[in-house]
């Protein structure tokens, strides 16, 4: 394989990274539910844990300690994906301890990220979504230049120093050497409804940004996702917005699935 030939993934339709700049803005949480609500709308889905260093993808479905199957064909090891949810996963943290750190300078890094896309076998997907670790670095820069990508969304919260971040993961993609479009923006954590209150809403982090965000990407914005204190309680249980008793944040990702779906 040459330097940025792409990786061949036969089978393989769609590729689009999720990404955020910065942590703690949900990515992976909105990266999980929009894989899981595809999947309810009868599409095949993958979903690529590409965050190296801090892989949350096994808890937040519940399959920590499951190990892929690995076999040998023409004389090289491939993966079988884990399934749950109708989703197929790949994570690196399907092969570390739950405790354990890796400590890998960026060209190791590179090379592990690139290894679950291209020795898993992934059969026919129709969206396979790449969660992108925080920040810019080389796991972000290899992928986009080995896998050829239909496009990114990215995930911000309303506050300006979310979008700051945001800005430049947008850029990143946007760069005209690299030229991934942005396909549309997600705001994370929009606003905050106490249970006994429902009609209430309590903007915490500010109002506006993500749309401001869209404007500045000349994207969409996808859809606002609520603060939502049994999301990420569920989450740590390896539970969806699909599988719990409240239903704002479910209606919230199958909205912006049908905005997604309608836009690309």
């Amino acid at each position: 394989m040459g330097l940025f030939d792409k990786i061949n993934m036969p089978g393989v339709k769609d590729v689009i990274v999720v990404a955020s700049g910065k942590g703690g803005v949900g990515k992976s949480t909105v990266s999980v539910n929009l894989a899981v609500s595809l999947a309810r709308n009868g599409y095949k889905v993958g979903l690529v844990d590409a965050d190296i260093y801090g892989p949350s993808i096994p808890k937040m479905f519940g399959v920590e300690g499951v190990m892929p199957k690995v076999e040998m064909l023409d004389g090289k090891e491939y993966m079988t994906p884990i399934e749950k949810y109708c989703v197929k996963l790949m994570s690196i943290g399907f092969f570390i301890g739950q405790s354990q750190g890796l400590i890998w300078r960026g060209p190791k890094a590179a090379g592990a990220i690139t290894q679950l896309f291209e020795t898993t076998v992934w059969g026919d997907i129709d969206f396979l979504i790449v969660d992108f670790p925080p920040v810019t670095g080389d796991v972000q820069l290899t992928t986009i230049q080995k896998v050829a990508l239909k496009g990114s969304i990215i995930v911000t919260t309303p506050q300006e120093v979310a979008l700051s971040d945001a800005r430049k993961a947008a850029s990143m993609f946007m760069n005209p050497d690299l030229g991934v479009p942005v396909l549309g923006v997600i705001e994370n954590m929009s606003w905050f409804t106490p249970d006994k209150h429902p009609d209430e809403k309590y903007f915490i982090f500010g109002q506006g940004g993500g749309e401001k965000l869209a404007k500045e990407c000349e994207a969409p914005l996808l859809g606002q996702v609520p603060l939502i204190a049994s999301v990420g309680a569920a989450a740590e249980k390896g539970r969806t917005v699909f599988a719990q008793p409240d239903k704002i944040a479910m209606e919230a990702f199958e909205d912006i699935t049908k905005t997604f779906l309608e836009k690309i």
